[in-house]
């Protein structure tokens, strides 16, 4: 576990146990859930460009269809519907 990592699901199962009213033996139970949303937060980062995150959907099979140009405006359809 890196130290990034590890210092971000300490600080967020240490903000779960505050926001429950500190219980006593609920460590492990803070810590997955920390844990559980560090990977999340993970799996949706996306560089600024987003390539990182199609590829990621394409690897699961969760992506349809990529476009590789913008669909045409509104405006052209329109034209073209006039013809």
């Amino acid at each position: 576990m890196s130290h990034t990592k590890d210092a971000w699901v300490s600080q967020r199962a240490y903000s779960l146990w505050e926001s429950e009213g500190r219980p006593e033996g609920r460590e492990e139970s803070h810590w997955a859930q920390a844990l559980k949303e560090f990977e999340q937060l993970e799996l949706t980062k996306a560089s600024p460009d987003g390539n990182d995150l199609i590829a990621k959907l394409k690897a699961a099979g969760r992506l349809m269809r990529v476009y590789d140009e913008a669909p045409p405006a509104e405006d052209d359809l329109q034209l073209k519907a006039a013809r």
